[in-house]
């Protein structure tokens, strides 16, 4: 019994760190281009940035190879920002843009780097371990709308609910 509860608490844990079916991640993935300050330009609504505007990611790079992740965002009900402090590692590759990452301790959640601008790194589509996680981020405040509606119709075609997306 104690073998089959340790094996379902695995595959539960590996199943965080996945990727949506159909879905692949970006190969020729730089990180040190990657590397700095994201906007958020468009979210799947979850509780742990409802109510959150202005979001930022910020990455850097660890002591222990993986990434430091801050994301932060205005919180308008108590007219201050909120962050929270991160580790990412790869999953695979280096070039592939496929990590894990986490919030809270040892737990870990997927990370997987869909779209991606390769020739400037202005924009980049994230998935999370289900259709139910999707972030799109850009190096500006704003994305062009040429390039957001090619993001969102790839999403769609994904199977990503595109029609719940928050543009905070």
């Amino acid at each position: 019994m104690r073998s089959i509860l340790s094996w379902l608490a695995l595959l539960s844990l590996t199943a965080c760190t996945g990727i949506p079916e159909g879905v692949r991640p970006v190969t020729g993935f730089e990180l040190e281009r990657y590397l700095g300050t994201w906007h958020e330009i468009a979210r799947l609504d979850h509780s742990f940035e409802r109510g959150l505007s202005r979001v930022t990611a910020e990455y850097s790079l660890r002591a222990d190879g993986g990434v430091k992740v801050i994301n932060s965002g205005y919180d308008a009900e108590s007219r201050q920002r909120r962050s929270a402090e991160g580790k990412a590692y790869f999953i695979d590759t280096p070039d592939v843009g496929r990590l894990k990452v986490s919030f809270f301790g040892p737990f870990y959640g997927a990370y997987n780097i869909i779209a991606l601008d390769k020739t400037a790194y202005r924009y980049v589509m994230i998935a999370g371990p289900n259709t139910d996680y999707l972030w799109i981020l850009a190096r500006a405040p704003t994305l062009d709308e040429t390039v957001l509606k090619e993001l969102l119709q790839q999403a769609a075609e994904l199977g990503f609910p595109v029609g719940e997306l928050i543009y905070p």
